[in-house]
């Protein structure tokens, strides 16, 4: 390549070639780490979920405060919209978002009597009391012994 002349440098110092306008300034990369999304298409499901959900919620926002819709709704947004990893965190079973991911995908959770595999599954405030350990993993194993729960039956499992 031929030695670029002064004015050509100029122009090329002004213009950035790591970062394109379309790509949002690599959003997509760090939404996708901080929640450990596991595929490009889960960003884009929730990213299409997420504007949905504004949308509403400034429909919602519009209406008077004493309205019964009003009050309807907005309990019913709250009651879903909650990923299973996130909750893990938060009911202290596990103490980072990655850590929560490898469990839920190595199939050590399940929510009422299903075995979860996928960490994107949305769990809402009602079945959050029914996260459980698989009774066959490990992990359960190792809590019921730290609490001295474990019973005699369960050791021979």
């Amino acid at each position: 390549m031929r030695k670029l002349k002064f004015h050509e440098q100029k122009l090329l110092k002004r213009h950035n070639f790591l970062e394109y306008k379309r790509e949002g300034g690599h959003r997509e990369a760090l939404v996708t780490q901080r929640y450990r999304l596991v595929e490009r298409d889960d960003y884009k499901k929730y990213n299409g979920i997420c504007l949905m959900v504004q949308k509403l919620v400034n429909i919602i926002k519009q209406m008077d405060p004493r309205d019964p819709f009003r009050i309807q709704m907005t309990d019913l947004i709250l009651d879903k919209l909650r990923r299973l990893a996130t909750v893990m965190v938060k009911l202290k079973f596990a103490e980072h978002l990655k850590e929560a991911v490898t469990y839920i995908e190595q199939g050590h959770v399940r929510v009422g009597p299903d075995a979860v595999t996928d960490p994107a599954f949305l769990v809402t405030r009602n079945m959050e009391d029914f996260i459980t350990w698989v009774d066959s993993s490990k992990i359960k194993r190792k809590v019921m012994e730290y609490n001295d729960a474990l019973d005699d039956y369960d050791a021979m499992f």
